[in-house]
């Protein structure tokens, strides 16, 4: 009988630290949320009084080619609020820097997977680790010292540009790339590689015909991840890219993005004016990008469940 009572008391014990740690877990899931749910909002409100209370057209936002807000245009007697391009430095810079990384990353994920497992897993992935630490600060650094004046004396100019944002990127999104492209291919299971090799494949034939095409999914959302991560990238390429708020003439010509513009300019504006405003409508334009990113990796990874 004492032991009926005891497993009776331990029973009651164990469901009310079952139910203590659901009321935990749910607070936790509804403050997380209502703190998403009010940085949206707060960047949302503050980005569309540039619209609401400035009156400013969202195509002459969107597709104007003049950014001065604190200057007047004497052709149109407005200011200069064109973002088109800071998107434009921000869309090439990314693109760019994406393209260049995704084949060193998975080359590098190979060689640490399928080729080389346990000599490249023990040399890369301290090497990848690192890379992941270093502060923005000290890759803007090392861009101004060595690939401004490398771009500077093969292609001339003055070496800040689009150009110097891309490889400083290209640097800092590989790492990312590369960490989750080797968990893609981990995550294939062997018995594709024993059948692969079994029917008489090569190990080439393997990787590349069977491996890489069954982590297709998980090496996409490794891309827009480093695609996020290079979008939002603000110290690092505001070092290197120029910071001129003018359409790119070329790779090697001065430059802006929105994340350049928005660390530059947003203390030295008041708040409610529309120098200010502006600046709060590239950040719900970050902010959106963010959010398109996200549900770009989500439609990815069900695409991925459904093959």
């Amino acid at each position: 009988m004492d032991l009926i009572t005891e497993k009776i008391k331990k029973t009651s014990l164990s469901t009310k630290q079952d139910r203590f740690g659901k009321f935990i877990s749910a607070l936790a899931l509804i403050l997380i949320t209502a703190v998403v749910i009010l940085i949206f909002g707060f960047v949302i409100t503050r980005g569309l009084a540039t619209f609401t209370t400035n009156k400013v057209s969202v195509s002459k936002f969107l597709f104007g080619t003049n950014w001065n807000p604190s200057v007047v245009d004497p052709k149109t007697g407005q200011p200069g609020i064109g973002a088109l391009p800071l998107i434009t430095g921000s869309l090439a810079v990314t693109i760019l820097a994406a393209i260049i990384a995704t084949p060193f990353a998975i080359g590098t994920a190979v060689f640490m997977t399928e080729i080389a497992k346990k000599r490249g897993a023990r040399i890369m992935q301290p090497v990848i680790e690192l890379l992941v630490g270093i502060p923005s600060v000290v890759y803007g650094v090392i861009g101004l010292a060595v690939v401004v004046p490398a771009v500077r004396s093969i292609f001339g100019g003055t070496g800040l540009g689009i150009l110097s944002g891309t490889i400083v990127l290209f640097v800092m999104i590989l790492p990312t790339i590369t960490s989750m492209t080797v968990d893609a291919l981990k995550g294939v299971p062997r018995y594709y590689r024993e059948s692969a090799l079994a029917i008489g494949a090569t190990r080439w034939q393997m990787i590349y015909k069977v491996i890489l095409r069954a982590a297709t999914p998980g090496i996409l959302t490794a891309i827009v991840f480093g695609m996020a991560r290079a979008f939002g990238e603000a110290l690092a390429v505001q070092m290197v890219i120029g910071n001129a708020a003018k359409m790119p003439g070329s790779l090697v010509s001065p430059a802006a993005t929105l994340t350049s513009v928005l660390t530059m300019g947003i203390g030295n504006t008041v708040m409610g004016t529309l120098q200010n405003n502006v600046l709060w409508s590239l950040a719900m334009i970050l902010l959106l990008m963010s959010l398109v990113f996200n549900l770009l990796i989500r439609w990815i990874g069900r695409k991925g469940e459904l093959k």
